[in-house]
């Protein structure tokens, strides 16, 4: 396939914006890519898309999310609202994901997908959690990443929470599916060790977790959410949360640490030096009144900042224009959070987080990168430079203005048309399972 008539966005660092070029794509993979007559005198048995003078870009990444949230939306918590975090675990998604069901898990994931794919989002990091449908839920989700046509690396959530029972079932889907996903070297699925959060793992579970890991595998954690991770682990252990990750080997370049809102001095240090990857959730943290996380400071000291969104929804460029909007507030200064500070975590990062994680190049146009691409219908009002790009989304990006959506080479959205999934269908049937699935959270609810 030949895309022409395109104003390509590179995200290359320097990044390029080169109007009237064009791309060519075979077997997955953007295989060339220069000015349009230069390409079409090349290849001119190709298949041709005329982009209309779009902005063509990499997909957007998002290195932490849930799916198997989406059933959440609309749902009432019996009772006064959660004061705190622990709370909200406590009252919203501890009873919401022991009421999940295999179909539950597959549709939650589905409508994840599908709004993933409607704004632009095409690799995503997730993070599951089904007590009550643990053996098989990764296959479910990889069976919905596979329709779909996106890309996802998934885990389960190991946690103490539910039993010893449980806290094994959990580790044996982690193991189970990694070897899964080495054996196939699918390149839309990829796969990581999860972990729920030190308040809810103890150390002989950590121990367990850590000799039943394959080697190589690294490990997906919430660290630090709250002030609660510090308190159970200084009770528990006598140290701080990092720390004692560290001493169980649990961090590395292998390893995702999401949210960090509570690290003191020692314990950046030790994320620097250990190369795990942290992500960053604004709207999530909002939403759930625990802080802000210092990432500017973080990434100062030279940790892997990424975005996510931690199961809100998938427009990414949302997260990115919460995150540039909520650091500024809370400093009281306009200074704070630069547009090139959010493409710095959003995209240079994401991408180098999907591209260690699923062994190729993601994130960029470049020859032998994934073709994973966007097309974004943006007529821009001012001039529109390499310089103030940023801006231009942070302002001026809407997901509507989205037309395409392309994975691995095939478009899962054209012309605004879906191709891979249905999303009335979807819909509609997720809407039948979820009035049961808030039915049996009701009643879970009750024996809390």
């Amino acid at each position: 396939m030949l895309i022409t008539n395109a104003t390509l966005v590179t995200w290359e660092k320097p990044n390029r914006i080169l109007p009237g070029w064009a791309i060519y794509i075979k077997d997955g993979q953007i295989a060339d890519l220069g000015p349009e007559p230069d390409l079409r005198s090349r290849y001119p048995q190709a298949n041709l898309y005329d982009a209309r003078g779009q902005l063509v870009l990499p997909g957007n990444i998002c290195a932490h999310t849930h799916y198997y949230g989406a059933f959440a939306r609309g749902m009432a918590i019996p009772g006064d609202a959660p004061t705190q975090f622990s709370e909200i675990l406590q009252k919203l998604w501890w009873p919401l994901d022991r009421s999940l069901t295999e179909e539950d898990i597959r549709y939650s994931a589905l409508l994840c997908l599908a709004d993933a794919i409607r704004h632009g989002t095409t690799t995503l990091f997730d993070h599951h959690a089904s007590p009550n449908a643990i053996v098989g839920s990764l296959d479910i989700i990889a069976e919905a990443v596979q329709q779909a046509g996106l890309r996802s690396c998934l885990c389960y959530e190991v946690t103490d929470r539910d039993g010893a029972e449980r806290m094994k079932a959990g580790i044996q889907e982690n193991v189970r599916f990694i070897e899964r996903t080495r054996r196939e070297n699918n390149p839309l699925l990829a796969a990581v060790f999860g972990l729920h959060a030190s308040l809810t793992l103890s150390e002989k579970t950590l121990a367990l977790c850590r000799q039943a890991a394959p080697d190589g595998t690294g490990f997906h954690i919430h660290l630090s959410e709250s002030e609660d991770d510090g308190r159970a682990v200084q009770e528990r252990a006598g140290m701080r949360p990092v720390a004692w990750l560290e001493k169980h080997g649990i961090l590395g370049p292998n390893s995702i640490a999401a949210h960090c809102v509570y690290l003191d001095e020692e314990e950046r240090e030790i994320l620097a030096n250990s190369q795990t990857w942290v992500t960053h959730q604004p709207r999530s943290n909002m939403n759930n009144a625990v802080g802000v996380a210092p990432v500017e400071d973080y990434l100062a000291r030279g940790i892997r900042v990424g975005l996510g969104n931690d199961g809100f929804s998938n427009a990414m460029w949302e997260e990115w224009k919460a995150a540039y909007l909520l650091h500024k507030i809370h400093h009281r200064d306009p200074r704070r959070m630069s547009g090139y500070t959010v493409v710095e975590m959003a995209v240079y990062n994401n991408a180098a987080q999907a591209t260690h994680f699923f062994g190729q190049t993601i994130g960029k146009l470049t020859v032998g990168a994934a073709a994973d691409l966007i097309f974004v219908e943006y007529n821009p009002p001012t001039p529109l430079t390499e310089g103030n790009l940023p801006w231009h989304i942070l302002f001026g990006f809407r997901e509507t203005m989205l037309t395409n959506t392309m994975v691995n080479g095939k478009f899962l959205m054209k012309d605004r048309e879906m191709l891979t999934l249905d999303e009335k269908e979807i819909a509609a049937k997720a809407h039948a399972l979820a009035e049961q699935t808030w039915r049996r959270y009701e009643q879970k609810f009750k024996t809390l």
